[in-house]
């Protein structure tokens, strides 16, 4: 195993053990066999059932047995089940200080069921992931976890429905050291982020130039990372200046919703959606459309939830043609039908499948922006069934079936009170599995004692993630108080939070890289997506010269590359 000096661009440095890279695959086909454990099963005991039932026990009440497929595949039975958490367990030792990639192949007795993947400790109980199993294929269980306190720890499976017998193999539990999860995001960055850059300078002839000073400038991040606003902006000029010299992307806090658009029926107000949107564009801030509706019922309209079924179709029909008509074109994207998989307000009162035809309406309407579905607790809470990555995707799966036959982006909003950073990974790979856009929509972290640590954690886990395509975060400010996470105080006085967002600027986004070539007037690096302007800083050279025109300047841009090997050689002539 060779240490690897890796750095990112916040200028920390750690030696890393690159020898387990993270494997970011999830299978999401139901398989007639299960694949080979990820990691060889890891630390697991007897992954794959080959040596009997050694180093599996019973959990609960449940009976046990080995079964083997016609073409030799083994696995172990849990049967007999009386309560939810009666299955197969093993046990381990878990070190507070590591994150556990966990990983199984599940398959069910008969019919459908979520089953959830739970280790218990002696300071609780902690879900790892879940998968909707089936009977007759296998289907992977992948998530993660880590513990607050060093000790024994028992694997178990759980369902609440007690009458199936639970399969499992393949299983892996594959624990990373912190500098292994950093190398991890390291990497991603570097492979997926950026790019590298050779420079040469040259003087009119031709020749080389050696040391001489350039500065390689970020003019523009071709990388989505924004805040959320709201109308206190518009009359704030400290609020302005703090949010512009920071972010190129947000997203209204409340002004393009339809209870602020609409408060009483057929008396439309857009004055504060239209101002906001006119400080955005004048200021070259892109804005996410957020939202057309919401499938909350404690956040309609007041005049909404006393509406008829067919008062409120005419009504929906009037508020989609309305908001989407005023802003086609001018957003980025949309959050057509938001929290549809915790709430159903819109379908308990005009079908199943409301949420299909308002994004059928939404495309005919914005053609060419990209429509979102949006919802929380995907990445935050692997307890939460209504949201898990199963449920999310079986959501895109019905909007599709429902007869609505274009693209879907995924929102993920993030919302996190604790964290657990293996199981986010995990989660985004699940979704990735689908091949659709992934933004982080409204990123925040509950305020408690580690909020800047547990929020700079989320954002670099968040950016290096491969599938991951925009990030927002949620902190619109409020002299009375931001939603749930301020990053300024009321003097727009960075709070520690605030202080990680500039850290994350700093390091991804309007970086500026001061540099000297060699012998043969090369200098090469690896630089973040985006825009960029590279020009000779006046030396002493220049000045002995008397030199006083301007410094030549070049400008050029660097996108993702054929293969991370490329090389992309720009000449600078003095």
């Amino acid at each position: 195993m060779v240490p690897v000096q890796c750095g990112g661009n916040d200028n920390e440095r750690f030696l890393v053990d690159a020898a387990v890279p993270y494997d970011y695959s999830f299978n999401s086909a139901c398989l007639k066999h299960p694949d080979k454990p990820q990691y060889e099963g890891g630390i697991v005991v007897n992954p794959e059932l080959k040596n009997g039932s050694t180093g599996w026990a019973s959990f609960g009440n449940a009976k046990l047995r080995l079964g083997r497929s016609q073409t030799g595949n083994d696995f172990i039975v849990a049967h007999q089940r009386k309560q939810s958490f009666d299955s197969v367990s093993q046990e381990f030792f878990l070190d507070h200080e590591k994150l556990y990639t966990f990983s199984a192949w599940v398959q069910i007795s008969y019919g459908d069921a979520t089953v959830v993947a739970t280790f218990k400790t002696p300071t609780g109980f902690y879900n790892a992931g879940s998968t909707k199993a089936k009977s007759g294929c296998w289907s992977m269980l992948k998530g993660g976890l880590t513990v607050n306190k060093s000790g024994s720890a028992q694997l178990y499976f759980q369902s609440e429905n007690t009458s199936i017998d639970i399969w499992i193999n393949s299983v892996s539990l594959q624990p990373f050291t912190q500098e292994e999860w950093k190398s991890h995001q390291h990497q991603s960055i570097e492979k997926v982020r950026k790019s590298k850059v050779k420079f040469q300078a040259v003087d009119s002839e031709g020749k080389p130039l050696a040391n001489r000073t350039i500065t390689i400038a970020q003019k523009y991040a071709k990388f989505p990372f924004g805040c959320a606003i709201n109308k206190n902006i518009l009359t704030n000029q400290d609020y302005k200046d703090w949010f512009l010299s920071r972010f190129k992307y947000t997203t209204f806090e409340n002004e393009m919703k339809w209870y602020a658009n609409e408060p009483n029926q057929y008396h439309e107000d857009y004055t504060a959606a239209d101002e906001m949107l006119q400080f955005t564009q004048s200021n070259g801030v892109s804005v996410r459309g957020h939202n057309v509706f919401w499938d909350d019922p404690k956040y309609q309209p007041s005049w909404v939830s006393n509406l008829g079924p067919s008062q409120l179709a005419a009504a929906a029909r009037k508020r989609i043609n309305s908001v989407m008509g005023r802003y086609s074109g001018q957003v980025i994207s949309w959050d057509v039908m938001n929290e549809n998989l915790h709430f159903n307000f819109f379908e308990s009162k005009l079908g199943s499948d409301i949420s299909s035809k308002f994004y059928k309406k939404a495309k005919a309407l914005d053609r060419n922006t990209p429509l979102f579905l949006n919802d929380y607790n995907t990445i935050e809470s692997p307890g939460d069934q209504d949201s898990s990555p199963d449920s999310y995707l079986s959501k895109v799966k019905q909007i599709w079936a429902g007869g609505y036959t274009g693209p879907l982006s995924i929102g993920l909003e993030g919302h996190f009170s604790q964290v657990n950073i293996p199981y986010m990974r995990s989660a985004i790979d699940k979704i990735a599995s689908s091949k659709l856009p992934i933004w982080i929509t409204e990123l925040d972290v509950q305020s408690g004692p580690n909020q800047a640590e547990i929020l700079e954690q989320v954002l670099k886990e968040a950016y290096a993630h491969p599938a991951v395509n925009g990030i927002i975060i949620w902190s619109a400010w409020s002299p009375q108080g931001c939603y749930r996470m301020c990053l300024t105080d009321n003097n727009f006085n960075n709070l520690p939070t605030g202080d990680v967002v500039d850290k994350i600027v700093r390091a991804f986004f309007g970086r500026v890289v001061t540099a000297t070539t060699d012998v043969n007037g090369f200098y090469a690096t690896s630089l973040t997506h985006g825009n960029y302007e590279v020009k000779f800083v006046e030396d002493h050279h220049q000045t002995a010269k008397h030199i006083k025109s301007p410094p030549v300047s070049q400008y050029f841009k660097v996108g993702a590359s054929s293969s991370s090997e490329d090389t992309m050689h720009i000449k600078i002539m003095a």
